[in-house]
């Protein structure tokens, strides 16, 4: 019996198993864990999809937005909280900004170029709070944030760079022509931001102001989730938007705080983790309602 030759053997014997792997791994192993899935977890494998009107409204898994086509929020709806996927809530982009504590200081649009600045964490938080607390119509004041929705943070130049007498003064987040939320500091004016200059040998201070300890507008509606998807938002701003969604449905305010109870879950294994308001399980709930 004629042997193959050793270079065919080898290529044959790798040719099976790119044959065996491709079975087993590319068809056999998927197929039994949908159908494990299947039968396990029955809607959840298919992505937990909620129905309105016989149309697949979203995932009970998943946020979402809330807005109209001019991308501000429809009133009679609860609002989510913000997310830094992609556009918002990509599930193929599922990430957080990546901005920490530190991220302060804007960098000021060209005038001539108004998408070439990016904001800070701090003055994202700020225009967040801001918005909401107009839409809700109660205070959205935080500390290190200005009237008008932005990071509190000068710019303070020294005599001897870190220590002397302060020199100079910029409002680091205010481009010009806007006035700053400070006029003096230290006894020197304060001025407006010039973009494209360089502040790098200033000394950046952020400003606490008089806003309260525990703003009015809670974390999670200014703040996104880690994965940007998160579906939930807490009890707090659920009560804080209710006023506003029963105003706009007709409903009274009782029945929507119930409404917020049944949609609300507790603390996993009653340990873990915070309590959380499905927002799209909870604004069917209130279609259904209306």
């Amino acid at each position: 019996m004629n042997r193959l030759p050793r270079w065919l053997a080898h290529h044959v014997a790798a040719l099976r198993v790119v044959v065996v792997l491709t079975l087993t791994v590319g068809l056999v192993y998927p197929l039994a864990m949908t159908g494990i899935a299947q039968a396990v977890l029955g809607r959840r494998a298919d992505g937990s999809h909620l129905e309105k009107d016989g149309k697949v409204a979203g995932s009970e898994l998943i946020g979402q937005s809330f807005t109209g086509t001019d991308g501000e929020p429809i009133k009679r709806y609860f609002q989510s909280r913000p997310s830094a996927a992609g556009d918002g809530y990509e599930p193929g982009a599922t990430g957080a900004s990546n901005q920490g504590s530190e991220s302060v200081v804007d960098v000021l649009p060209d005038p001539a170029d108004p998408e070439s600045g990016k904001l800070s964490l701090l003055t994202e938080v700020c225009a967040r709070s801001k918005a909401v607390g107009e839409l809700e119509q109660v205070s959205g004041a935080r500390p290190y944030c200005t009237s008008d929705g932005v990071g509190a943070v000068l710019g303070v130049f020294r005599e001897q760079g870190l220590s002397g007498r302060a020199t100079r003064v910029v409002s680091l987040n205010q481009a010009c022509p806007a006035t700053p939320f400070l006029a003096t500091y230290e006894g020197v004016a304060v001025e407006c931001a010039e973009p494209g200059d360089d502040y790098s040998k200033a000394l950046v201070v952020p400003v606490r102001g008089d806003a309260p300890a525990d703003p009015v507008v809670p974390a999670d509606a200014v703040t996104a989730s880690g994965s940007g998807l998160d579906p939930h938002i807490s009890p707090a701003y659920a009560a804080l938007q209710a006023p506003r969604v029963a105003r706009e449905r007709g409903l009274s305010l009782d029945r929507v705080e119930d409404v917020i109870k049944q949609n609300t879950t507790g603390r996993a294994l009653g340990f873990l983790g915070e309590p959380g308001v499905n927002v799209l399980t909870l604004n069917l709930a209130l279609d259904r309602e209306s």
